[in-house]
């Protein structure tokens, strides 16, 4: 999976979770909460979505890993494959 490929999954469950957010305008390594203003819920919900996509297990220690767009992309583009969480 290419890294446009990744950005593409963040965005789609982004987007599912609060459709009515820019994701364009967000800065990489903003707080997604803060940015596209979603509560600590909606970004669990994130978290399970990508699970469930990609199959990546993420524990819970690793959720901060996934604030930004920067930090999500850069977490799923080294545990995609690596059999590894």
């Amino acid at each position: 999976m290419t890294d446009s490929d990744i950005r593409k999954v963040v965005e789609e469950e982004l987007n599912n979770i609060a459709p009515e957010a820019d994701l364009a305008s967000v800065d990489p390594e903003a707080d997604l909460r803060e940015a596209i203003d979603i509560d600590s819920m909606d970004f669990l919900n994130f978290i399970t979505a990508i699970h469930h996509r990609l199959g990546i297990n993420i524990p819970e220690l690793d959720y901060p890993k996934l604030i930004t767009l920067k930090g999500a992309d850069a977490y799923i583009a080294a545990h995609l494959g690596s059999g590894k969480a």
